[in-house]
């Protein structure tokens, strides 16, 4: 295969208008994570925001992207309704998707799941245990069992998602709660990974085994598919066969 082609997607919001997020990420959260990536894999990362025009998704940028991963929180509001069309549409047609923290509330991956994707949460410095349920997984390679994070905001159950495709981490907290941490589906011919640390109160992104999990699930989220036909797609969808 060619050298794989990643966009990391961050709103870039509360680390321009909060001191302490700033402290912790000086370059903004998609920064961190992009360099991350680029500790772990060959290819092109790049990274788009959400006040770019067209919050840096426009159709030549998707085309030319293998996987996307997804970071929104305060503002997924703000995403119009074109543009996360636009994003399912390309993982219908085989883009990856890895949607991290709080993206399970964005439009691209409620629309992708199909259901509320609600959960009970607390933000009070939670330590965090992820445990490996599938060590035959390759988004678990070199993950230590369990992968500590001393501090991060609680994420519990019910997750309300679709059953996953493949269960590969499962996560607990000092306060008792337990969550479905790491999730897989297929959508259309794209594979989607859900992995759930990384609030932005949190030093997440620096942690070097969070880091290696999502360059992980970049790579498993790859299509082998050779190339992306929207246009097909598109008059599958809406019965054109003409």
């Amino acid at each position: 295969m060619p050298p794989i082609r990643v966009t990391v997607w961050g709103e870039n919001r509360h680390e321009r208008a909060e001191e302490h997020v700033r402290a912790i990420y000086p370059a903004g959260m998609h920064e961190t994570i992009a360099a991350g990536l680029r500790e772990h894999l060959d290819g092109e990362i790049r990274t788009a925001t959400l006040d770019e025009p067209e919050h840096g998704l426009t159709e030549d940028v998707l085309a030319a992207t293998d996987v996307l991963t997804w970071w929104g929180h305060a503002a997924h509001d703000e995403v119009s309704d074109e543009v996360a069309e636009r994003v399912r549409r390309h993982v219908l047609a085989g883009m990856g998707l890895v949607a991290l923290h709080s993206a399970h509330w964005s439009k691209v991956f409620t629309g992708l799941m199909g259901t509320t994707c609600t959960l009970r949460w607390r933000n009070e410095h939670d330590r965090e245990l992820i445990w490996t349920v599938d060590p035959t997984h390759p988004i678990a390679q070199g993950v230590p069992q369990p992968l500590v994070i001393d501090e991060d905001e609680m994420y519990g159950e019910f997750f309300d998602v679709p059953p996953p495709d493949e269960l590969v981490f499962i996560s607990s907290f000092s306060g008792g709660e337990v969550f479905r941490s790491g999730c897989t589906w297929r959508r259309g011919h794209g594979r989607i990974f859900y992995f759930r640390p990384g609030d932005q109160d949190y030093p997440t992104y620096h942690h070097p085994d969070v880091r290696r999990v999502i360059a992980n699930g970049v790579r498993w989220a790859r299509s082998d598919r050779p190339g992306r036909d929207l246009p097909a797609l598109r008059r599958h969808a809406t019965g054109d066969f003409t």
